[in-house]
């Protein structure tokens, strides 16, 4: 594991706990080089779980387009790394528990918005106006007297 201070290879592990998720494990790390404390987490990597578009194309689930997307929706707004991390290893908990190589991207957008909602509502509205892809203000402002 690189240093993200120094770029040295050579960091010890000071502590190893799950996460609140239980799906992935979060590991405290000290450069022994430069002395910089920075934390890693550590999970499962599916391969096999393809994700089917709208347009009934098919590719690879990607953990870091989720990421991307709420990184974006969640931009100036209260909310941790961590919390977005949780959120993530939360979704993909449940596409583990519920899908066995198939999921629709429809599927995997719900259940970002439905944690969104509950975690900010402005970051919800963010993602859902990308998500839901709406065409005027009218269907946005539906959505917002929805979360009133």
């Amino acid at each position: 594991m690189l240093c993200p201070k120094c770029r040295s290879l050579n960091n010890k592990v000071i502590d190893s706990r799950l996460s609140k998720s239980e799906v992935t494990i979060r590991r405290r790390r000290e450069c022994l080089d430069c002395d910089y404390r920075f934390t890693t987490s550590e999970g499962v990597i599916r391969a096999d779980l393809q994700v089917v578009k709208r347009d009934a194309r098919r590719e690879d689930f990607d953990r870091n387009k989720l990421l991307g997307g709420l990184k974006k929706a969640v931009e100036k707004r209260p909310i941790e790394r961590e919390q977005i991390e949780l959120l993530i290893s939360d979704v993909v908990a449940a596409l583990e528990k519920g899908y066995d190589q198939e999921v629709p991207s429809k599927i995997i957008g719900e259940l970002i918005m439905e944690r969104l909602k509950s975690l900010d509502k402005i970051a919800y509205v963010r993602y859902a106006s990308v998500y839901k892809d709406f065409r005027d203000i009218n269907e946005l402002a539906q959505e917002i007297d929805r979360l009133k």
